[in-house]
């Protein structure tokens, strides 16, 4: 069934396609629609769950994890400082691996207050242990929820489905909306390995030694630094967990793509345009321009940014004479932190004969500064043209001082 709704309406129809049994959260502005929705859906029957308000987002993701931990689908959803107001629990639910799915609708973060959209916020969790999923348009919004809820639950590692607050939140695009039978037979329902049991009363993460010990039934314990370990490992492990259940998606609906990033016009591209979010599909009609004007250019739109798809990704770049990466955030002191990671990942090939291509960074749109078409342009225009020379610090796009 083809629908045309907002972005918050499709990830509130994916939740309830997803049979999620517990939702808590707080409200907060892009997301708020989000979690009235779902309320609606809860109150009216629609949706056989259990809507639990809250009086924070501290409390919302406490509550998710308590329900995780009793064996129930949970999911929650946040903004901009709620997402860090959550930031104890976020580590908590990481390390319990608990495989929670939250939705991210990016937005600033204050100081000072702005309501508007950019990346700092899920950016700024990205070393929590949890994976992190970014999404570019309503259908990927829809279906991004429901493979999060097999991910998480495969990998038992909580997931963000993170997309642009206002951008993609509010407004409205068609989309297809599975029937409920087709997601039942992709989802099935949860359930996990271990869980609190009334009737089999157990302690659950408590107090880890630094070393490990034997428990009472005689069996070697894992210390704290085995149970990160773990993490690490899985977290890892995750990414080639995601390629197969992307696999299977398409499959079963009939579409998808690349599990980790989207290309547009890459084939032969000289350059290459590396984004997150909806900024991908902005930057399609300067990609064209360049193209009408001779200029082989591309984009990369990352999807799987936690756990970073390292060699897929430089892969995808090693063609390339120049990487432009544009990012609605910053790694506050050094550079935006999608490029260090973009240059982490070329760094292997650097030991290989082929020359490693120059990375370009540009830092725009924070706090919803408007992105103008000219002004991407003018950034790709120049990093084009401007051959290897290295940039060492990031260039700001948009900056009026």
């Amino acid at each position: 069934m083809h629908i045309i709704e907002s972005g918050n309406a499709a990830a509130a129809i994916g939740v309830k396609l997803s049979r999620a049994q517990v939702i808590a959260a707080y409200p907060i502005t892009p997301q708020t629609p989000l979690t009235e929705r779902l309320s609606e859906l809860v109150e009216s029957g629609e949706m056989d769950a259990q809507y639990i308000p809250v009086e924070s987002e501290h409390s919302a993701l406490a509550v998710c994890i308590a329900a995780s931990t009793t064996g129930a689908r949970a999911f929650t959803a946040t903004s901009a400082n709620g997402l860090l107001y959550m930031h104890e629990q976020i580590h908590w639910a990481a390390g319990a691996r608990l495989p929670l799915v939250m939705c991210v609708v990016n937005r600033g973060v204050g100081a000072p207050w702005t309501v508007w959209n950019d990346h700092q916020d899920s950016i700024s969790q990205r070393d929590t242990g949890w994976m992190q999923l970014y999404v570019n348009d309503h259908q990927q919004i829809i279906d991004g929820v429901i493979k999060a809820f097999m991910l998480a639950e495969e990998v038992m590692i909580p997931i963000m489905v993170c997309y642009d607050g206002y951008l993609l939140s509010h407004t409205y695009m068609p989309f297809e909306v599975p029937s409920q039978d087709m997601v039942d037979a992709f989802l099935p329902p949860y359930r996990p390995a271990y869980a609190l049991d009334p009737d089999r009363p157990a302690n659950l993460n408590t107090v880890t030694l630094p070393d490990v010990r034997q428990d009472t039934a005689g069996r070697t314990a894992h210390g704290y630094m085995e149970i990160r370990y773990l993490l690490q490992e899985d977290l890892l492990k995750a990414a080639d967990a995601m390629d197969a259940v992307e696999n299977r998606f398409r499959e079963h609906f009939g579409r998808g793509g690349d599990p980790f990033f989207e290309t547009y016009r890459c084939e032969d591209a000289r350059f290459i345009a590396v984004s997150l979010g909806s900024l991908s599909y902005h930057l399609r009609e300067v990609i064209d321009r360049l193209r009408d004007e001779g200029v082989k250019a591309g984009i990369m739109s990352i999807h799987l940014y936690r756990p970073f798809p390292a060699a897929a990704i430089a892969g995808g770049l090693s063609r390339a004479e120049g990487v432009i990466v544009f990012e609605k955030a910053l790694s506050y002191g050094y550079e935006g932190a999608l490029c260090s990671d973009i240059k982490a990942a070329l760094y292997p090939a650097g030991g290989s004969k082929r020359k490693m291509p120059f990375v370009h960074n540009y830092i725009l749109g924070l706090g919803g500064r408007e992105i103008k078409t000219v002004q991407l342009y003018e950034a790709m225009r120049n990093s084009c043209t401007r051959g290897t020379k290295i940039e060492t610090t990031p260039q700001w796009v948009g900056l009026k001082i």
